[in-house]
C-alpha cells in the first residue's frame, strides 16, 4: 500500500452522556440518579399521567442512554479491532475529542472520527488537508449528515485511503488572525464577541466601509455552516419579518461545502448614538476579509464551531481579520 513509517491511525471519539455523567458523579448508580430525576421533572411538567407512569417513562430514559453509551462502546471495540490489522500495519491511536487543540497530528495520518456530526467539525479544523473517515456508530439515533459509514465499513475506507482510491470532499473553512499571529480555524461558523454572549463592542470594517458596533455578537458562516446556526439567525428574521410586515418567508441561504464564500452575519445589532447598525450582513468573496477591532475591556472571545473551551481571546486593542482558510477539510465520501 505504499505506507510510511511516520504514518498511523488516529481514532477521534468523545465521551458519552453516561460517561460524562460519571465522571462527574463518581459512580453509575448517581449518573443513573441525575438522568432518572432530571427526565422525571420534565415529563411531570409536560405529560398528565400517574407518577408509577412517570417513574417507568423517567426508567426507560435511562434505559436509552444506557444502550446508546454500550452501542457506542461496542463500535469503538470493533473499530480498534478491525484497523488493527496485519495488512495495515500502522499504530492505531485512540484521542478525545477534549484533547484535539493540543493534539499533534502527523502529516500523514489518517484520522476516523466516531461520533455525531460535530465530532467532525471539531476534527476537521486541527487536521487541515489530513483524510477524515467519518463513522455514524449508531445509526438508529445519529442522522449523521456529515457520517458517511458505519463502523462495518470502516476498514474498507481507510484501506482506500491508504491506497489512494478514496474519494473526497474539500470544504472550505474560515479563519480568524490575530495580529499577533494567533490564529483560529473554523468548520462551521466562528463567533466574534462576549463569552456571556452579552454586548459586545468593536469595529466592524468590510468592503472599505467600517462603523462601531454593539451587538451580542458577529457570526462569520461557512457553506458547511450554513445549515446549523447562520440558518436559526434567518429563521428568526424571517419569522418577524412576516409578523409585523407580512412579508413572506424566504428559505434560508444555504451554500455549498466547497462554496469558497463566507457569509457574515451581526446578531442583534443596537442603534445608538455610539454604534451603528448598517453593516449587519454580507458575504466574503473568495480572498475578502472582514475586519474586526475589539473595544471590550473584558471577556471578548473569539471561537468556532461551538467550542468556547478552544478560543482566542479578543479585548480592547486586539485586531481580528476574518477570511476563508488556505486549507480545506478533506472528507471521504462513500
Amino acid at each position: 500500500m505504499g505506507l510510511r513509517i511516520d504514518q498511523k491511525i488516529v481514532i477521534v471519539t468523545r465521551p458519552t452522556q453516561l460517561a460524562a455523567l460519571r465522571q462527574r458523579f463518581n459512580t453509575r448508580s448517581q449518573a443513573k440518579f441525575q438522568i432518572v430525576s432530571a427526565m422525571k421533572r420534565k415529563l411531570a411538567r409536560e405529560v398528565q399521567a400517574s407518577s408509577v407512569k412517570l417513574d417507568e417513562m423517567a426508567e426507560q430514559a435511562f434505559v436509552d442512554v444506557d444502550e446508546a453509551a454500550t452501542k457506542y462502546d461496542q463500535s469503538i471495540q470493533q473499530l480498534r479491532s478491525d484497523l488493527d490489522f496485519d495488512d495495515f500495519d500502522l499504530p492505531v491511536q485512540l484521542v478525545d475529542r477534549d484533547f484535539l487543540p493540543n493534539f499533534v497530528f502527523g502529516p500523514h495520518d489518517v484520522i476516523v472520527t466516531v461520533g455525531q456530526d460535530g465530532l467532525v467539525a471539531n476534527t476537521a479544523k486541527y487536521a487541515v488537508g489530513l483524510p477524515i473517515v467519518a463513522i455514524n456508530p449508531d445509526p438508529q439515533r445519529i442522522d449523521g449528515v456529515l457520517l458517511p459509514f458505519r463502523t462495518e465499513q470502516a476498514r474498507a475506507a481507510v484501506r482506500a485511503v491508504l491506497q489512494g482510491k478514496a474519494k473526497y470532499r474539500e470544504v472550505t473553512l474560515a479563519e480568524a488572525i490575530l495580529a499577533d499571529g494567533q490564529r483560529l480555524l473554523a468548520f462551521n461558523e466562528l463567533f466574534i464577541g462576549n463569552r456571556t454572549h452579552v454586548s459586545a463592542r468593536y469595529r466592524l470594517s468590510v468592503a472599505g466601509k467600517s462603523e462601531p458596533q454593539s451587538s451580542s455578537g458577529v457570526l462569520v458562516c461557512t457553506g458547511a455552516g450554513s445549515t446549523g446556526w447562520l440558518s436559526s439567525v434567518f429563521n428568526l428574521a424571517g419569522s418577524i419579518a412576516s409578523m409585523f410586515t407580512g412579508a413572506q418567508t424566504k428559505p434560508a441561504m444555504r451554500l455549498d461545502w466547497e462554496d469558497p464564500r463566507l457569509v457574515y452575519v451581526v446578531r442583534e445589532p443596537f442603534a445608538s448614538k455610539v454604534s451603528r447598525t448598517s453593516l449587519v450582513a454580507g458575504m466574503l468573496e473568495s480572498g475578502a476579509e472582514l475586519a474586526i477591532e475589539s473595544d471590550m475591556a473584558s471577556n471578548g472571545v473569539i471561537f468556532s464551531d461551538g467550542v468556547e473551551s478552544d478560543f482566542l481571546e479578543f479585548n480592547a486593542g486586539a485586531a481580528a481579520r476574518i477570511r476563508t482558510a488556505d486549507g480545506k477539510a478533506k472528507l471521504v465520501i462513500a
